[in-house]
Order: structure tokens, then sequence, then C-alpha cells
């Protein structure tokens, strides 16, 4: 498929982010169109996700979700070869999405409000995470550490100014989301065992397994201005799950 084959504006198609690595694939997306390229989107969707969307409190979220999803799947029917709707997404034990009949492809999505990332990387043993949030964001930082960082990650955030501070606290938030939507913990990851360095580059330094440092990838995912973008790529140990 190419971009032509997605509705509406040329705009509302997903377009390619830099990558940040070899293999990986990145892409951004505008969660907002018009309502009949919306109306077309609803049609590459499953039976589930239609009534997924339809169970959203609020008509925007509802739009948003459809655009997300569908944009999903015209990314992974491109490189299945397929059309959107064909494009079988299941979920694994934990709840994690994937494709069964492309097991060497992992895939993850982030949004924040009206704008979504898309990573993908194809290598078998390999899982991708990434995270999305909004520079802007307002943050108690130095509360927040306290209940998701490390003594190290404090120590050093407390060293900074208040807007250096909420920058940095937003980027180690990403890592740290984006780490644990690889391996499908989500919101129950050991996240103040998770010890991140933003500089010289990202990188983590001490975990409990399975967020052993050797086994994991981070990277500053070159995303439009206002926006903080991470991305985690997990090598499994091959004798794990």
């Amino acid at each position: 498929m190419s971009d032509s084959d997605y509705p509406g504006n040329a705009a509302d198609a997903p377009r390619p982010l830099p990558a940040p690595g070899p293999g990986i694939a990145l892409w951004w997306c505008p969660l907002a169109a018009d309502d009949e390229t919306v109306r077309e989107l609803t049609t590459w969707l499953s039976s589930e996700e239609r009534a997924r969307a339809a169970r959203f409190g609020k008509p925007v979220l509802a739009q948003r979700y459809t655009i997300g999803r569908a944009a999903l799947r015209f990314l992974l029917a491109s490189r299945l070869n397929t059309s959107p709707p064909a494009v079988r997404i299941e979920r694994d034990a934990r709840g994690r999405p994937h494709l069964s009949e492309a097991p060497a492809i992992d895939f993850n999505v982030t949004h924040t409000g009206d704008a979504a990332m898309f990573g993908l990387i194809e290598a078998r043993g390999v899982r991708i995470g990434v995270d999305l949030e909004r520079a802007s964001r307002t943050v108690d930082a130095l509360g927040l550490a306290r209940r998701v960082c490390t003594p190290r990650e404090r120590e050093a955030l407390a060293a900074l100014d208040g807007h250096a501070r909420r920058l940095a606290f937003l980027r180690l938030w990403t890592c740290k989301e984006a780490m644990s939507k690889a391996t499908g913990d989500a919101l129950a990851a050991p996240f103040r065992q998770l010890d991140v360095v933003r500089e010289p580059d990202l990188a983590l330094v001490a975990g409990p397994p399975p967020y052993t440092p050797r086994q994991w990838e981070l990277d500053a995912a070159d995303v439009p201005e206002g926006f903080i973008g991470t991305v985690a790529l997990w090598s499994r140990d091959p004798a794990g799950d």
C-alpha cells in the first residue's frame, strides 16, 4: 500500500520519522480528520474495535481511537502486503498486541492528545516499546519521582532547576513507560528499580529481570517540536518467554 491509499488529505496519513537505529521504523500520525475520512477509516476496523470505539464517552476520544487503530492497520498492511481490514491483530496472554501470522514483526503504539507515534521492528526475539509525552505537560517532577524513580535519578533531578527538571523527568518517564510497554508489564513494571541515565546517551544501567541492562537499548525519537518521544528495544533471553 502507498500513502495514496490512505483516505483523506495527504496530511492525514501517517508519515515516517527518522529511524533512531537499524531495523527500527517510526511513524507520526495526527489523530484528527474530517467526518468523511473517519467514516471510511472505520470500515478498516474489526467488529471488536468498532465496539470499543462506541464505548468511549466522548466523540473526540472515539474519533482518535478510530484514526489511531486504522493508521496502525494501514502501516501493518503495508508491511504484510495485504489490506488494512485483513490484518489480524491479536493479544498475547498479557494483553499485548501482536501478529501471530508474522512473529518476527513487533510493533507498539503511543499517543497523547491528538498525536500518535507508531514503532515497528522486524527481528526475531526483539520487542519494541514507544512512549510519547507533550513537552509542555505540567508535572510535580520531584513528587512523582519519589514514586517512580531510583535514588540516583531523584538526586540528579533535584540538582536541576524547575524547567530542566520537568523535562528531564518527562524523558525518564517516557523511557520507563516504553520499556514497560515492550515487556507488557505496563503500570505493573518496577519503575522505582529501573535506573536510567540521560547522558551522554539514554541507557538503562540497572534493573531486575527482565530489565537487565545488557538486553535493552533506549533511543530518543526525533519527534515534532513540543513532544518528547522514546523508543525501547528489548532483546529477550532465548530461554525466557
